[in-house]
């Protein structure tokens, strides 16, 4: 099976985020940990800092090497376990010898929190420069 454009576009993703030292550091910590992480607890783990670490985190979700729970205002991190065991399968499938059914897919925005939607009454209307708040 010959690998389409947008296959390959997909996979160097994959291969572009591990590409990364810092990243490879914030997945060996959540594998080591086997627990949801806090953003505090990673960044006291890699010794990088808070936005630069946020920035990592929010690469690995999209590409399916992170899940992320959302309590309250906080996020935890933790591995993906499926998609960890998947990425030996995207190499081999990039070389010929694997199904792309065995393949989870991408996750664009997988970190941003959705927005309640909120309905206004009749007249009203939304503040300029501020959408989704009243």
């Amino acid at each position: 099976m010959n690998l389409t454009r947008e296959q390959a576009e997909l996979y160097a993703g994959w291969f572009r985020c591990l590409a990364d030292p810092t990243r490879l550091e914030i997945l060996s910590l959540l594998a080591s940990e086997r627990r949801p992480l806090s953003v505090g607890e990673i960044v006291a783990g890699v010794d990088v800092g808070q936005s630069t670490v946020s920035e990592h985190l929010r690469l690995l979700a999209e590409t399916c090497f992170v899940l992320v729970e959302h309590r309250g205002t906080s996020s935890l991190f933790r591995i993906n376990e499926s998609c960890i065991d998947c990425f030996p399968s995207a190499a081999q499938f990039v070389m010929g010898s694997v199904r792309e059914d065995h393949l989870p897919a991408a996750r664009p925005s997988a970190t941003r929190r959705r927005r309640r939607s909120t309905s206004l009454p009749a007249g009203h209307r939304q503040p300029a420069g501020n959408p989704g708040r009243r």
